[in-house]
């Protein structure tokens, strides 16, 4: 009911037999945006062209960016989807074991994704330019644009998981449970440097992953105290703005003295 009248170039209901073509059923999260059709139709429409149509971008490195972009919020909802696409479009296993074992020229992408997951505000045009220097890696321009977009559409769309409370399906071909992960180690992070999983998928996070997570994780816990500080007493919209900011400001503060 809710596609039938979505023409894509043309084929009615392609959008929505593309969408589903691996599951067989809508997800929860179509679910929740059935309530709003109109918003619904313009979400599906861009993930059937940055996910399945052609374009720059390799399937199995679009679904792996989905991964680095789901992960970066512990999201593990979208991470497991996405596993399951990278798979089926011909993924290699291995690089579901972290960052060591992927493509230098994806792990290259994996700064911007952490800046524009937590501090977008603070990617420049250096960023960019480092990217796209000539060299056995470098990335075309149509190539990071296209990255790009994946990125920051997945970090919004975990936005909105963790919002609507969306759960993951239960699994259509049992009467019970849930779906299972893919790959039950992949979410899961053992060790803590630069090069491995935890930059990619570490949606239970242990001491001393990224300085991006720990600043997040720190700022949310002293958002949690100033909530519960709120409910005996109440403070007005204005300052609780100040407060956020002061939080933020100190938050960047501990980092950048951190790797200075």
């Amino acid at each position: 009911m809710i596609a039938q009248d979505n023409p894509v170039d043309g084929h009615p209901s392609l959008l929505f037999l593309e969408e589903y073509s691996t599951t067989g059923h809508p997800d929860n999260t179509t679910k929740i945006m059935a309530l709003h059709p109109q918003y619904l139709e313009s979400f599906l429409r861009t993930q059937y062209y940055i996910l399945r149509m052609d374009g720059p971008l390799p399937f199995e490195h679009r679904h792996y960016l989905a991964i680095m972009a789901a992960a970066r919020h512990q999201c593990s909802y979208l991470v497991n989807m996405h596993i399951n696409e990278f798979l089926q479009v011909g993924g290699d296993s291995e690089w579901l074991s972290g960052l060591e074992y992927i493509p230098q020229k994806l792990k290259n992408l994996n700064e911007v994704n952490k800046i524009l997951a937590h501090r977008p505000w603070l990617i420049t045009k250096e960023h960019i330019k480092k990217l796209l220097k000539p060299g056995e890696n470098s990335w075309s321009l149509a190539e990071l644009v296209h990255a790009m977009v994946l990125l920051a559409h997945y970090h919004a769309l975990a936005s909105f998981v963790f919002g609507s409370g969306i759960n993951p399906e239960i699994d259509q071909d049992t009467s019970h449970g849930f779906r299972p992960p893919v790959v039950s180690n992949f979410c899961l992070c053992s060790n803590t440097n630069e090069s491995h999983v935890e930059d990619v998928i570490s949606v239970h996070s242990s001491p001393g992953t990224s300085d991006s997570v720990s600043e997040l994780e720190a700022l949310m816990e002293r958002m949690k105290r100033l909530q519960e500080e709120n409910e005996e007493e109440e403070a007005s919209q204005e300052e609780m703005a100040t407060r956020f900011e002061k939080e933020k400001k100190e938050s960047l503060m501990v980092v950048t003295g951190g790797r200075g």
